[in-house]
């Protein structure tokens, strides 16, 4: 996301979900975007643009997506806090619906089938953060929860004392020292009260609270004084003293985060100023949504359970637990899934509605989409800019990333594009950007550093993954597609041509096998040098598809190697784990209706809810595989868009 708008009202927070009027129009939807698809693949013009669509718009409502393994959206997590602080529109605002009346439908992006027959019914999704909790699942199947406190004791663990014999001043002192801030090459603290006994804590307090510095004892004028130094240099502060840590005890210290409308990577920020250490000595799992509360394993190399522990007295918004030493960091995508337990409030549903619609979800699932977020929320789909790097064409990069845009922006945003639209001069319109590490103040950095004529350095200023996430977008944006088509063509059944998993190799199902499968057994593959395609007319449209948008589906190998597709298989109906459900009456909108792991550890109990309250919601809970969208399966229950039009991503700032 590009842009925040600074919001008045708490109330936008939540969002209310309208189901479309009925499934016909659904089916009439997907009919119109088809046929503009063809149209557009005829004239040549952008099939990514919006289309009209017959879906009900509620009106002034923000829904965010959240997702089991979420994925960045244009700017880094880091990028967005700096980035979206505030606003600073100027001019005559336009109405909020107006501002995004440029953004993408569910139809834009090919979310346009459902699986289930009820009929659907309206809710609100995350009225409160506190409404949405996800407990991230470990490879061993275990369901992450911070339920202990406790440190593992330790004989090598400093004492208590280590934590407050530093003045404030030693402290700061000592930081400067040990970050290279200063030119002093050591610090002379004083002992007062001088005994072995006080030396030795003030040894251990500087060695363990700030690594990479050593401590002597001199005498000067009678007095004694502990002198901390650096011990190797600049490399010191990255890799903690070897020596400081116990052989016996494992390297990395993991732990339970458990954290409120946070990011990960924002918590891991904050955990590492706190500690005085660099983030990437921290390894985890995947990240995890901002506005939820979320529990997931974290990994620190050389960190104690103390040290750690001691920050609960000071973190807001975050808490530490379960404490554990181990050999391993963890690994990016090494977990089985998140367990969600959702909230919906105010629901309009009857309880036959509901129960079908749940038993549904149980039974046969949801419709494996890559939710909203997946492809940005302004005028400009992360998609297209995906499409138009594997077409090579950095002019039209350059041009989507930096060229003025109709919605939603912040008031300095639109000043630089309009800026680059008049002069196209990237120092120009760089001085319109108060904040540099967004991704259009990257791509202008780098126009100036390398110029207009090597846009593709230029490109490659914007960090790896950000710059892979509009290529992704586009693969998920023709997978999507592809998959309201297979089920449109073929329902919910497994049919010859389709592709099935053996291990990890895809292979075509044959006319004589075809009552061994399910539709739960059918992949679909994302487009990439490395995979097959069905054998049926879906394998012909993909063609189609990647033909009309100027690629060649048999040569998706890019000349420059970052951005060469591989392809992967996914798929196309999940079926969640652990449902279950219950309808909760309710009076008030900010009482919480579950109780969370930390109000657990507090004591705190059970809210107390009427049995005939004003309002309805439905708790549910339900377990999915990573990569995979909690609110395609929430669409799927409630019958309704996920994006309506101004669906924003999860960690934003106007949601905080």
């Amino acid at each position: 996301l590009h842009c925040a708008l600074n919001m008045e009202t708490v109330e936008m927070n939540s969002v209310s979900l309208k189901r479309p009027c009925s499934e016909d129009d659904v089916a009439n939807a997907d009919e119109i975007k088809r046929q503009k698809i063809s149209e557009e693949s005829k004239t040549g013009k952008d099939s990514g643009q919006s289309v009209e669509t017959v879906t009900e718009q509620p009106d002034k409502s923000l829904l965010e997506d959240a997702k089991s393994e979420i994925i960045p959206n244009e700017e880094s997590e880091e990028q967005e806090d700096e980035e979206l602080e505030g606003s600073d529109e100027d001019g005559d605002p336009e109405s909020f619906a107006d501002m995004m009346k440029h953004g993408l439908t569910e139809s834009d992006v090919g979310i346009t089938k459902f699986v289930s027959s009820h009929k659907g019914f309206s809710g609100i999704l995350k009225e409160r953060y506190s409404d949405f909790v996800v407990h991230e699942i470990g490879k061993d199947g275990r369901v992450s929860h911070l339920d202990d406190f406790s440190v593992p004791v330790d004989d090598e663990d400093p004492s208590e004392e280590t934590f407050t014999v530093l003045s404030d001043e030693d402290k700061q002192r000592l930081e400067e020292l040990q970050l290279l801030k200063n030119k002093e090459t050591s610090v002379a603290i004083e002992v007062i009260e001088d005994t072995k006994e006080k030396r030795t804590v003030i040894h251990q307090a500087v060695k363990s609270l700030f690594p990479g510095l050593e401590t002597k004892t001199e005498d000067r004028d009678g007095k004694k004084y502990i002198i901390a130094y650096h011990a190797a240099g600049k490399k010191a502060l990255a890799n903690p003293r070897k020596h400081s840590w116990p052989k016996s005890r494992g390297s990395y210290c993991h732990f339970v985060l458990y954290k409120e409308n946070k990011d990960t990577m924002d918590a891991i920020n904050v955990l590492s100023k706190f500690l005085r250490v660099k983030p990437n000595i921290f390894s985890y799992m995947g990240t995890k949504d901002k506005r939820a509360i979320t529990v997931q394993e974290i990994a620190v190399l050389r960190i104690t359970a103390q040290r750690l522990a001691h920050l609960n007295k000071c973190l807001m918004n975050f808490k530490l637990g379960n404490f554990s030493y181990k050999n391993h960091p963890l690994k990016l995508g090494e977990l089985q899934g998140n367990h969600f337990t959702v909230v919906l409030r105010n629901i309009t549903g009857t309880d036959d509605q509901i129960e079908q619609a749940m038993h549904s979800l149980r039974e046969i699932g949801f419709i494996n989409y890559y939710g909203m977020q997946r492809f940005g929320t302004t005028a400009v789909p992360t998609y297209q800019i995906g499409r138009a790097i594997l077409q090579n064409n950095w002019n039209e990069v350059m041009d989507l990333i930096l060229k003025p845009r109709p919605g939603a922006e912040k008031g300095y945003l639109v000043k630089c594009r309009e800026e680059w639209a008049k002069t196209k001069d990237p120092a120009a319109a760089l001085k319109k950007l108060p904040v540099k590490r967004c991704v259009e103040g990257q791509l202008l950095r780098g126009l100036l550093k390398y110029g207009m004529k090597n846009i593709i350095s230029a490109f490659g200023i914007i960090p790896r993954n950000n710059r892979l996430m509009y290529i992704h977008s586009y693969q998920s944006y023709v997978w999507n597609n592809m998959v309201s088509k297979r089920i449109e063509e073929y329902g919910l059944r497994a049919v010859p041509g389709d592709l099935t998993l053996k291990g990890a190799t895809a292979v075509h199902i044959k006319e004589g096998d075809v009552d061994n499968y399910t539709i739960h057994d059918v992949v679909m593959p994302l487009p990439g040098f490395d995979v097959i395609y069905p054998k049926h007319k879906i394998g012909e449209a993909y063609k189609e598809m990647l033909v009309a948008d100027n690629l060649d589906i048999n040569n998706m190998r890019h000349k420059i190697r970052d951005y060469s597709l591989s392809g992967a298989y996914r798929k196309i109906i999940i079926r969640p784990q652990n449902v279950n459900w219950e309808v909760v009456a309710y009076d008030d909108p900010r009482i919480p209706l579950f109780t969370t792991d930390l109000d657990k550890l507090e004591g705190k109990p059970l809210p107390v809810l009427p049995t005939d309250g004003k309002f309805r919601a439905l708790k549910m809970e339900f377990s999915l595989p990573p990569s995979t969208y909690a609110t395609m399966a929430i669409r799927e229950v409630l019958k309704m868009d996920t994006s309506i039009k101004n669906q924003t991503q999860l960690n934003t700032t106007w949601l905080r």
